[in-house]
C-alpha cells in the first residue's frame, strides 16, 4: 500500500520508514507499510462540522486578491476547514456563475473553479433543484398525511452526510461542466431586464406585503403547473426532445402524481394537488418561504423609494436571481452564510430576518469582524480529542 505521511518503520516487518498514514476515512485513519501487508486502522472522534455557505461574490473577491479583506477571510477559513471544524460546500449555481466569467488578469473560469472546489475542499452540496424538489415532495407528503404544516428541515436534502466525516488527503474531480454558457448568460441579462422594467409598476402598486407574498406563492404554483402541462402536451403530440429539453419544474408535479396509488381516481388525485398549491404546507415550503418574501421586501424597498435610477438597477441587480438561489436553496442548511451587502439588508429585514428563522447567521461586509469572532470562537471550541484527532490523521498539523 501507498504510504502518504511516513511514521517511522514497521512494527512487523520492522522495515526502515515504511510505515505511516495510508487515507483517512471516515471516522479512521488507515496506516501500513509499503513492504509488507501489514495495517491498522486508528479511531478517529466523531465530529459535527459546522456548514458555511461563501456567496459567489466571495470566491470571486478572493481569487482577484484585490482586496485584502476577503483574501484574509479565505486564508482563515482555509485554515478552520483544515482543523475539520468547518465546512463550505460549493453549489451548481457556483459552477453557473463560474462559468459565465469571462476571465481576468490571466485567469479563467477554469481557475476560478479549481479555486472555489480547493476552499471547499472538494465538497459539494446537491444540485438545486434536487433539493428545491425534495423539499416539495417532502412537503406534500406530510400534507397527505394530515401532519402539521411546519417544514421538518433535514439536512440531508442539501447536502450528503458524509461532510462531517474527516477529510482524507486527497479529492477526486471528476466534474464536467454541462450548462449552455452562452445561453445562461443571454437569459441572465434578459431576467434582469425583465425585472428593472417591473419597478415602476410595483412602485406604485398598493399591494401589502403579506399580499405579495401570497402572489408569489400562486405564481410558483402556477409555474409548476403551467410547466406540467406544456410537457405533457410535447409529448403527446410526438415531441420526444421535450424527454431532454423541458425545464426541470415541469417534473415536478409529475413527482407528486406518483404519490397517489392506482386505486385513487385521477379527479382526486388533481384536486389534491391543487389544494396542496394553495395550503400553509405549500407556503412553509423554505425555498419558496424564502424566495417570495425577498421578492415582497424588494417590492416594500421600491415604494419607499429605492432604486429608481433604471441603469444603476441594472448593474445593482445583475447578480439578483442567483443571489436568490443561493439564499433560498441552501441558507435554511447553514450555520452561516457570507453575502453581499444588498442581500444581507434583505434577508435581515423584519419580514424576513433569515437568522430568526432558520438559525442561520448572515455575514457581509457590514459586519466582517463578527465573521472573524465567529471563525475564533469556532477554533477555541476545539475539544482535546478533536486536536488528539488531528495530530493522528494529520501529522504534519501544527497545533
Amino acid at each position: 500500500m501507498l504510504v502518504t505521511h511516513v511514521l517511522g518503520d514497521c512494527p512487523k516487518c520492522r522495515g526502515k520508514l515504511q510505515y505511516g498514514n495510508v487515507t483517512v476515512k471516515g471516522f479512521g485513519v488507515l496506516r501500513g507499510c509499503e513492504n509488507c501487508s501489514y495495517s491498522i486502522t486508528i479511531p478517529l472522534p466523531k465530529i459535527k462540522k459546522k456548514i458555511l455557505y461563501l456567496d459567489q461574490f466571495f470566491f470571486s473577491s478572493a481569487f482577484k486578491k484585490h482586496d485584502p479583506r476577503f483574501v484574509k477571510a479565505a486564508g482563515r477559513i482555509r485554515e478552520i476547514s483544515a482543523s475539520q471544524l468547518l465546512v463550505v460546500p460549493f453549489s451548481t449555481i457556483h459552477e453557473d456563475e463560474t462559468h459565465q466569467w469571462r476571465g481576468f488578469d490571466g485567469k479563467n473560469k477554469e481557475d476560478l473553479m479549481e479555486f472555489i472546489k480547493s476552499t471547499s475542499r472538494g465538497h459539494q452540496f446537491k444540485l438545486a433543484y434536487d433539493v428545491e424538489e425534495s423539499q416539495i415532495l417532502k412537503a406534500f407528503q406530510v400534507f397527505l398525511a394530515n401532519k402539521p404544516e411546519i417544514f421538518d428541515l433535514e439536512e440531508r436534502i442539501a447536502i450528503d452526510p458524509d461532510v462531517h466525516e474527516w477529510d482524507d488527503y486527497f479529492r477526486i474531480d471528476v466534474g464536467r461542466y454541462l450548462g449552455d454558457i452562452e445561453l445562461i448568460r443571454s437569459l441572465k441579462n434578459q431576467s434582469v431586464e425583465t425585472l428593472v422594467d417591473l419597478f415602476p409598476g410595483w412602485r406604485i402598486s398598493t399591494t401589502t406585503f403579506d399580499q405579495n407574498v401570497k402572489l408569489e406563492m400562486q405564481e410558483a404554483a402556477k409555474s409548476y403547473m403551467e410547466s406540467y402541462f406544456k410537457y405533457i402536451a410535447r409529448i403527446a403530440s410526438g415531441d420526444v426532445n421535450a424527454l431532454f429539453d423541458s425545464p426541470i419544474t415541469s417534473q415536478v408535479v409529475q413527482l407528486l402524481l406518483f404519490c397517489f396509488s392506482k386505486e385513487i381516481p385521477q379527479d382526486q388525485q388533481w384536486r389534491k394537488i391543487s389544494d396542496f398549491f394553495i395550503s400553509p404546507h405549500f407556503s412553509e415550503i423554505p425555498h419558496l418561504w424564502i424566495s417570495a418574501r425577498i421578492f415582497a421586501v424588494l417590492k416594500k424597498k421600491l415604494k419607499q423609494g429605492a432604486y429608481t435610477n433604471r441603469d444603476r438597477a441594472l448593474t445593482h441587480f445583475k447578480g439578483f436571481f442567483k443571489d436568490i438561489s443561493h439564499i433560498a436553496t441552501y441558507a435554511p442548511y447553514c450555520d452561516a452564510f457570507v453575502m453581499d451587502n444588498a442581500m444581507a439588508s434583505i434577508v435581515a429585514d423584519p419580514d424576513i430576518h433569515l437568522e430568526s428563522r432558520y438559525g442561520t447567521k448572515i455575514f457581509s461586509l457590514n459586519n466582517w469582524e463578527q465573521l472573524f469572532i465567529w471563525l475564533d470562537d469556532l477554533e477555541a471550541s476545539m475539544s482535546q480529542e478533536h486536536r488528539e484527532g488531528l495530530i493522528a490523521a494529520y501529522p504534519s498539523t501544527s497545533l
